[in-house]
């Protein structure tokens, strides 16, 4: 598949805005192991391999297993993830398949209430969008996927 264009030289300022909101995730305080696990599986998804590669490269680089990554997909099956960790998922899901369902229940919502203050769910809701924009924006303009390193990997 051929990439349609360089959004980030087409568009520096539009790719500023993105980093804008991505730093700000960063600095929320969320565990990055969490935030990983987040943009892996919305990422699955969207159907994101550019934003596949890129952070499952950078959560193995920062100790992820390899069992846990394949899995993330299967996470309601599988026994490797907290509670916290399964809150946020699902939180994850469920605000990234929006538009098919227009609402986020009650149900997930009560259970990443139960694992993140408010603070800490704006931010996981705000981590969560901003790995959409970048899925969006990598899939419409078919960005070349496998080149990506990670900067956390050990020399």
């Amino acid at each position: 598949m051929q990439q349609r264009l360089d959004y980030k030289q087409a568009s520096p300022a539009a790719f500023n805005a993105m980093l804008h909101t991505e730093h700000q995730v960063h600095k929320s305080g969320l565990e990055e192991s969490l935030l990983e696990l987040v943009k892996t599986r919305a990422s699955q998804i969207n159907g994101c391999a550019w934003c596949l590669d890129m952070h499952t490269k950078d959560a193995r680089a920062r100790g992820e297993t390899e069992q846990r990554l394949y899995l993330v997909s299967a996470w309601r099956e599988a026994p490797f993830y907290t509670d916290r960790e399964r809150a946020a998922l699902a939180w994850t899901e469920a605000v990234t398949k929006i538009a098919e369902t227009n609402e986020v229940s009650e149900e997930v919502y009560e259970q990443a209430r139960a694992h993140f203050d408010e603070k800490a769910l704006v931010d996981l809701t705000l981590a969560i969008v901003a790995i959409n924009g970048w899925n969006r924006m990598n899939v419409a303009f078919r960005t070349k996927v496998g080149d990506y390193v990670s900067p956390h990997a050990k020399p």
